[in-house]
Parts: structure tokens; C-alpha cells; sequence
């Protein structure tokens, strides 16, 4: 199975950051399908047990296009990501990659209009934010999806909050 363009590219920059210090130049010419502008996220697991190993992410885009979005999220999902200590090129080849790209956020006002298989998740409240991506292991309802989101924010249950749905494109 041939690996996507997306995540060859995440893959690329996390070894050429691991082994030169800096980021991987954008590629030139850019390719037709990293040519435009997206909120995306990189995770990264072992392939072994499938445990989360690392995961970055932009909801909207900050670079001037989708390959400069994954350089710059892969490497950071790579060695910056608070819950892990920075991956090592020891042990790239035991990892995989993932790239979801983002649709852009849309305002919900009931949970009603969620499904964890189908959409993500972003809650903000005062400055605070916590985002949950779809379709992950374990979280079935959107009352899990919710209870996550404001607990990774550090929002109390009772505040007044606006939750955005969104989907993502899935590339491994």
C-alpha cells in the first residue's frame, strides 16, 4: 500500500528535523493538492500497540499553505507535544503518522447535533478552548466528547461555553 502524499510529507519532516535541527524546506514545485490553506493535525502512534506517541494540530491554518501546515505540525507534534518526551530518531521506524485536515468550525447550539464517529469537537469558553478530533477509541457519545473538551480546556461543567462541530479528512 503506498503511503499517502500527506503523510510521506509529515514523515519526511519529522526525520530531517530529528537530523538537521531545523524545518524541511516547502516543497518546490508545491503540489497541486497542498496548495491551499486548512486546519490540520498530525498524530503520531507506535505501530506496535497503536498508543499515542504524539499529536499537534492547527483548527485553522497558520502557514501560507497545506505542506508548510504539515511541516510545521509534525515536527511539533513530534518534539513539542507536553504529554511525551520528544521523539527520537532511534525510533522513527517504529511509528506511524496520521494527517487529519480540518473543515472549517461550525457553531452548534445542542448536543444533539454531534456524533463522535462523524464529527470533532472544539469548546471555547473565556479565552479557553479544548478540541477532540472524530472517531477516536472509546469516546461513543457526545456527552464524552463534551466532558473531554471542557476538562482538556480546564472549563468547569457549569460555565457558558460554544461548542463547534467540524470534520476531517483522514490520511495514514
Amino acid at each position: 500500500m503506498d503511503t499517502h502524499p500527506y503523510v510521506k510529507l509529515a514523515t519526511e519532516a519529522v526525520h530531517y528535523f530529528l537530523l538537521k535541527r531545523k524545518l524541511l524546506p516547502c516543497p518546490s514545485p508545491l503540489p497541486p493538492d497542498m496548495d491551499y490553506r486548512a486546519g490540520i493535525f498530525i498524530s503520531i502512534k507506535i505501530k506496535k500497540n497503536n498508543d499515542l506517541r504524539g499529536c499537534i494540530g492547527t483548527i485553522e491554518s497558520n502557514q501560507d499553505n497545506l505542506a508548510k501546515e504539515i511541516i510545521k505540525n509534525a515536527v511539533s507534534a513530534a518534539t513539542r507535544d507536553p504529554r511525551f518526551k520528544p521523539i527520537t530518531i532511534e525510533e522513527l521506524d517504529k511509528l506511524s503518522f496520521s494527517v487529519d485536515i480540518l473543515s472549517p468550525l461550525e457553531p452548534i447550539n445542542d448536543s444533539d447535533k454531534l456524533n463522535p464517529r462523524r464529527y470533532g469537537l472544539s469548546i471555547k469558553s473565556e479565552g479557553k478552548q479544548g478540541i477532540l478530533l472524530p472517531d477516536l477509541e472509546g469516546i461513543d457519545t457526545p456527552e464524552k466528547q463534551i466532558a473531554i473538551c471542557l476538562k482538556k480546556a480546564n472549563i468547569p461543567k457549569n460555565s457558558l461555553y460554544q461548542m463547534y462541530r467540524f470534520e476531517v479528512k483522514r490520511y495514514n
